[in-house]
């Protein structure tokens, strides 16, 4: 049974047994060692996660590591690159040990840790703060995270809740406009050549680590991977991986990006097993994938919903306008209070943002300036943890699919407007970087949530 945040929790519970009856983990699930959670609760507000890398996956790391230093290691009385392996590894022990508490964080753990936040159905207030590792040859890995939880929030029968939908602007442009966009995007669907990805492109892959007899580390230990090709390739030097591959291939590569990705503390040459397992074109508008993700049976129904997007009152659009409206009533009827610390840092936030347009300092002149802000704050704080509990409670899942639903909402500027919540910048100085699923499945929970939401209350 999975944990709950009205449900007693013991000290030091493991909860790497008992998720699996939710969903089947992200790690492969053959004979090799599987990391596990294990939960203690300090208060109904607070407690410490753990993610624990059994011993024979950080030895097995820990000597690739080793290995992919024999060639560059300087050390007296050793020729260059033939420095003996056990001396590598007893005389760099504290090098190798950072490299790996870096790699394994960036390459399994981060990913692991929010599978099981999802699986536990933790509310979280902000983001996991990791606090300690611990890790060293022959034992397990620990990677300690303080996560703060809302606990006290019960989520009532809000289906028949009395929600009355923004209505659409009856300008028979908006149709033409709506028209014009579906045959445009049919046109580029019909005309594309191949599927070969490109510029633009999403890639979904599984990443596993190939040791130095070119054979997988563990038996096929692989995780999973998103990332967009850059259009500029000193933005995005790993789309050099990727260009011209399809759906299914699999390759293997030592490309210095993914080096970098994966490593700051040590120059490394490790082998990548890439598999492809998910494409997204930005060549054209998926509908397949839009009428999946808002349960859309008819071309009718898919034009009424694109119409959403293009119907505006007061700059906002008729879904934005749904959502803002559909949120607002479940609140009305959910009274809580967000936790003052995180309101500050969601300031903090929309503040760095609005810098950034030209009318900054005519928005700053006005005399409620820092009230518009610290209440903005509250509600994205109030509507995020409402949502997270609200996806929980009524065991909506997310899957891989849905990711490509969200996806393909990035790929149009004028269907962003059904996305919600701030997309997210996944890029590490400036260069788009590999996204953890676990990390992409967390936010599309978010908007599926809202989708749900929006379902039942127009259903009626």
């Amino acid at each position: 049974m999975a944990l709950d945040n009205e449900a007693p929790i013991t000290a030091n519970q493991t909860t790497s047994d008992t998720t699996q009856t939710h969903e089947q983990s992200s790690l492969s699930q053959s004979s090799h060692p599987q990391l596990s959670f294990e939960f203690e609760c300090i208060r109904p507000d607070f407690c410490y996660g753990t993610v624990v890398v059994p011993a024979a996956i950080v030895d097995d790391f820990y000597h690739e590591a080793a290995q992919s230093q024999q060639n560059s290691a300087q050390t007296y009385g050793f020729h260059h690159g033939q420095v003996p392996l056990e001396y590598i590894k007893q005389n760099f022990t504290d090098n190798l040990a950072d490299h790996i508490k870096e790699l394994l964080f960036k390459y399994c753990v981060l990913n692991y840790l929010y599978e099981q936040i999802r699986l536990n159905k933790l509310v979280l207030v902000g983001e996991p703060r990791l606090t300690d590792i611990t890790l060293r040859p022959q034992e397990d890995g620990r990677f300690t995270f303080e996560i703060s939880l809302f606990p006290d929030l019960n989520i009532y029968d809000w289906k028949y809740f009395p929600f009355k939908s923004p209505k659409r602007k009856n300008y028979k442009d908006l149709d033409r406009q709506v028209e014009s966009f579906i045959e445009e995007e049919k046109n580029k669907l019909h005309n594309l050549e191949n599927d070969d990805l490109t510029v633009g492109d999403w890639v979904g892959f599984k990443l596993a680590f190939v040791d130095t007899s070119d054979q997988i580390i563990l038996n096929g230990f692989s995780q999973s991977f998103w990332f967009k090709i850059g259009a500029d390739e000193t933005e995005s030097p790993l789309r050099q991986v990727f260009i011209g591959k399809k759906p299914g291939d699999r390759f293997r590569t030592d490309h210095h990006a993914l080096q970098d990705y994966f490593s700051d503390q040590l120059d490394t040459r490790y082998q990548f097993d890439i598999e492809i397992t998910g494409t997204l074109s930005h060549h054209y508008f998926c509908f397949d994938h839009f009428k999946k993700t808002f349960r859309i049976k008819t071309n009718k129904d898919m034009h009424k919903k694109l119409i959403e997007s293009f119907s505006y009152r007061q700059d906002i659009s008729q879904r934005h306008a749904m959502v803002e409206e559909s949120i607002r009533v479940l609140l009305s009827k959910h009274k809580f209070t967000v936790p003052n610390h995180l309101v500050l840092r969601e300031q903090k936030r929309i503040l760095e943002r609005i810098r950034h347009n030209p009318d900054y300092h005519v928005y700053r002149a006005e005399k409620d300036f820092e009230v518009h802000v610290r209440n903005l704050a509250e509600k994205i704080v109030a509507e995020t943890i409402f949502i997270d509990k609200l996806a929980y409670t009524e065991n909506v899942t997310v899957t891989d699919e849905d990711i490509k639903g969200y996806l393909n909402l990035t790929n149009r500027h004028r269907m962003k407007e059904f996305i919600y919540f701030d997309i997210p910048s996944f890029k590490i100085q400036g260069q788009e970087a590999p996204i953890p699923t676990e990390e992409l499945k967390r936010i599309c929970l978010r908007e599926k949530a809202i989708n749900y939401v929006i379902y039942h209350l127009t259903k009626k």
